[in-house]
């Protein structure tokens, strides 16, 4: 059921489904993506008792800015900070992380920097806490063209690009990130509608364009962002994946960073998965929020 709450910045609108006391699961989705990206991981999630929540990030489909005059920030603070103004104003006290991209970027955070909200966590491609410090510092060739998106964003031209043609940028890069994943115009169309929110492409900009430190990020995020910028490890029980066919972040691209899982942690590689892996691959994404959940106990 597609419901709405106020949380302090944000009307987000979020589809929760299950047992309403059930043990709680919010599933966050990335960009360029939306809610339905779990549409078959929750039925699995609430035949098992779970109390599964599912967001719409800032910018993205019925989710509003209460102010007019409120940055449009799409900086990793902000995701976060959201998703724990969420958990405050529905009085979820705990719940089980997942996510992928923006969205697994924003459970990284909470759980990092507030371990008692996560009972466990279930992140797509590692650690995706940004470190922004050393954002400048190049890549192999190999890596680099990857994000070629990232680059075009950061001119005008890029917005205006993503502006004029939001649906078409989006759905190639569905094609790039996901070669092996054969969706459907239906599927394609149904999330895409997420993208008509007006402060989707302010939103994706500035996200784009502040990990890179090219923009300041919004004021009342700067402490958390100095916290974030010590890369902080992250204790609570932890399953990462990452698909083998994802053009993003190819198969081990994201090795390096594992050791920020100082808890409980096993990194699980699904086999013809992209980037957008709960879709693709729902049994192994809802396996791993019940292994992380039964692991916490």
């Amino acid at each position: 059921m597609l419901k709405s709450i106020a949380t302090n910045l944000l009307e987000i609108a979020y589809d929760e489904q299950g047992d309403s006391a059930g043990w709680p699961v919010i599933l966050l989705h990335g960009f360029p993506y939306d809610i339905h990206a779990y549409d078959e991981v929750t039925p699995r999630l609430t035949a098992k008792g779970a109390r599964v929540i599912t967001p719409y990030l800032r910018g993205y489909g019925p989710t509003r800015f209460l102010d007019s005059t409120t940055l449009r920030s799409g900086q990793q603070a902000a995701l976060g900070a959201d998703l724990l103004a969420l958990l405050d104003v529905l009085q979820i006290e705990r719940a089980v992380l997942g996510g992928y991209d923006w969205g697994g970027r924003a459970a990284c955070i909470v759980a990092a920097l507030y371990p008692s909200r996560a009972r466990g966590l279930v992140s797509v491609n590692g650690y995706n806490i940004q470190n922004i410090a050393a954002a400048m510092r190049p890549s192999t060739p190999e890596k680099e063209y990857r994000l070629w998106y990232q680059y075009y964003f950061h001119g005008e031209r890029g917005q205006a690009g993503l502006t004029e043609n939001r649906f078409e940028f989006c759905r190639l890069l569905w094609s790039l990130w996901s070669p092996t994943w054969r969706f459907d115009d239906d599927t394609y169309a149904r999330s895409a509608a997420a993208f008509d929110n007006p402060d989707f492409v302010d939103v994706v900009i500035h996200s784009y364009r502040h990990r890179y430190g090219l923009v300041d990020g919004d004021p009342q995020f700067d402490e958390m962002e100095r916290r974030l910028s010590s890369t902080p490890s992250i204790t609570v029980p932890t399953v990462t994946l990452e698909g083998d066919a994802d053009g993003v972040t190819p198969q081990g691209g994201g090795q390096a960073s594992l050791k920020q899982f100082t808890g409980r942690h096993e990194n699980r590689v699904v086999p013809n998965a992209g980037h957008n892996l709960p879709q693709e691959a729902p049994e192994a994404f809802a396996s791993a929020i019940l292994d992380v959940n039964a692991c916490a106990g």
